[in-house]
């Protein structure tokens, strides 16, 4: 289990939203899935644990950052990535 802080280049993976999706970039994929209708931006991911990820996300029906869990597997998973083998070099993610 690790978050975002303190991490090399090479294991970190990057976590970003633009245009009503959210994408997960690491080791030449982009990963880009439907984010939630009134997602404005993430502001910091609070907890990395192999595939599942809690981050704050700011929506437009609310002034203050929410906490939102992403859980990647399924999303890896439907797209015939073998989610073990992709997952266990990540260290840390970051937002962009």
């Amino acid at each position: 289990m690790n978050n975002c802080k303190n991490s090399n280049t090479k294991d970190e993976a990057i976590l970003s939203s633009a245009d009503g999706f959210t994408a997960f970039s690491f080791g030449g994929y982009n990963i880009r899935f439907r984010a939630p209708y009134s997602l404005e931006r993430y502001v910091d991911v609070v907890k990395w644990d192999d595939g599942y990820l809690v981050v704050l996300a700011k929506y437009s029906h609310n002034a203050e950052p929410e906490e939102e869990y992403i859980d990647l597997k399924p999303i890896l998973e439907g797209l015939y990535i073998d989610s073990a083998s992709f997952l266990k070099s990540i260290k840390s993610v970051r937002i962009a």
